[in-house]
């Protein structure tokens, strides 16, 4: 992407500060997580904080970030949650593995911007990861699922719960037949490469009676990539990729999920919530998570394989029309996430 080059003097020429508000997914100010991850790490990398406070640090930190940017540097920060409210995040400096998060549960709209220093107090790298990803690296359990619904088998093989995508949707759908070999999954979603509801339904029905290879409950990641792979072939991509970010089949705007068993656990996403998605807009349609299509693939394991039996396919907007929504905790205390070794890899 190049399009956070342009970005290097909008902001100054604009007026905007670092808390003017910005549509999510607005095409000239909006900085998506990879676009704000390539600027910070260019701009960043190699800058100091030696001999400084903590305190001092982080507001070091932030006035680097705004200069990165672009953006004029406040003389004193607001204390607004996030901080950097316009963009939609917070920064954290990181010597040490251990994410310190106080006084707020996570929020899944947000972005944390994590800086990651040496024992010299020099910037080696900035990751950008959202909330809702950031909640799955919890291996403590400080952290609960917050949303989970119940699948309940019907007799019917295939259900196509939402006939038709969402309002919001559906001025963006392909109107012809599209050819995807050319495309990554994981690009964004462009108008009129976004196959409709109906048609998804059509390609993934094919991946009834298939099965593959069940590497065992302990690799969760590992066996759903198995499937992804055969969800990319079946809706026609030449090419498997996944970045571990929702939605799964981000080109598609297609969140898959395989179950073998009837809970289906969410995460601190909630199908039908119309908060927008961290994507560039399509055609100056913002995307909402409720506009998200969820694929349920159902299955059985048996003699060392995981085979598909069922598929349900949904918009977020309908999801719990069909599945039954489980209740869920707030957490609003300091959490602590050990981030894995490979986290900044």
């Amino acid at each position: 992407m190049t399009c956070w080059l342009i970005w290097e003097t909008t902001p100054s020429q604009s007026g905007l500060t670092i808390y003017d508000q910005i549509q999510t997914g607005d095409t000239r100010y909006w900085l998506t997580s990879e676009e704000l991850s390539a600027v910070l790490n260019h701009r960043l990398i190699g800058l100091s904080f030696q001999g400084l406070p903590l305190r001092t640090r982080s507001k070091v930190a932030k006035q680097q970030v705004c200069q990165a940017l672009g953006y004029q540097t406040p003389t004193s920060f607001q204390k607004c949650q996030p901080r950097f409210t316009g963009q939609m995040f917070d920064t954290y400096v990181q010597k040490s593995n251990n994410l310190q998060v106080w006084n707020e549960e996570l929020d899944i709209e947000r972005r944390y911007v994590i800086i990651r220093t040496d024992e010299n107090d020099v910037i080696t790298i900035i990751k950008v990861i959202s909330g809702s990803d950031l909640a799955f690296l919890d291996t403590t359990g400080t952290l609960t699922q917050k949303f989970q619904a119940r699948l309940t088998p019907s007799n019917q093989v295939m259900e196509l719960i939402s006939q038709y995508d969402t309002l919001n949707i559906q001025n963006v759908l392909a109107t012809t037949q599209v050819d995807l070999s050319l495309n990554s999954p994981i690009e964004e979603p462009e108008m009129g490469k976004i196959l409709p509801i109906a048609e998804c339904f059509t390609r993934l029905s094919t991946l009834i009676g298939r099965s593959f290879h069940n590497v065992g409950s302990l690799q969760e990641r590992n066996r759903g990539a198995l499937l992804h792979a055969l969800v990319c072939q079946a809706l026609g991509y030449s090419t498997y990729q996944d970045n571990g970010k929702f939605p799964d089949i981000k080109h598609q705007l297609l969140e898959v999920k395989l179950q073998t068993s009837p809970t289906i656990d969410l995460g601190l996403v909630c199908p039908d919530s119309q908060a927008c998605l961290d994507i560039e807009q399509i055609n100056y349609q913002k995307v909402r998570h409720c506009d998200v299509r969820y694929a349920l693939f159902y299955g059985h394991i048996e003699n060392g394989f995981v085979h598909i039996t069922n598929l349900y396919l949904t918009t977020g907007k309908d999801f719990f029309d069909r599945f039954d929504k489980f209740g869920g905790k707030v957490l609003n205390k300091k959490i602590q996430i050990p981030l894995p070794r490979n986290f900044f890899d």
